[in-house]
């Protein structure tokens, strides 16, 4: 089994920033693409940004320039830098992540439990 952990929510103020963190454990094979999605109230989830396993990123147009991804495959870790945060970046985010548990095995589409992150003064 493997699971998602998040950590990094929380309360800020216009213009501020927090940094989540999403971590993977279990038995892992290998884990792909890792990203980040959220999902505010009354509407749809979306992505956020994401990252393959060779480092190549894309990201949300709304938040290109403030937030970014990144992750460190020795700690099967995925991070989300977010700068210059408004109050309409309000939502709970998701960590989410491609991946086996052995060579031939299924590959898995995992969730985080989400982690709430509020913009407001």
């Amino acid at each position: 089994q493997v699971q998602l952990v998040e950590s990094g929510g929380g309360l800020v103020q216009p213009g501020g920033s927090l940094r989540l963190s999403c971590a993977a454990s279990g038995t892992i094979f290998r884990i792909y693409t890792m990203g980040w999605y959220r999902q505010a109230p009354g509407k749809q989830r979306e992505l956020v940004a994401a990252i393959t396993s060779d480092g190549s990123t894309n990201s949300a147009d709304s938040v290109k320039g403030r937030f970014t991804i990144a992750r460190d495959n020795a700690k099967n870790t995925v991070y989300l830098q977010m700068n210059s945060l408004k109050p309409e970046d309000t939502a709970v985010y998701y960590c989410n992540a491609w991946a086996r548990v052995s060579m031939t095995g299924t590959l898995y589409d995992l969730w985080g439990q989400g982690t709430q992150v509020t913009v407001s003064s």
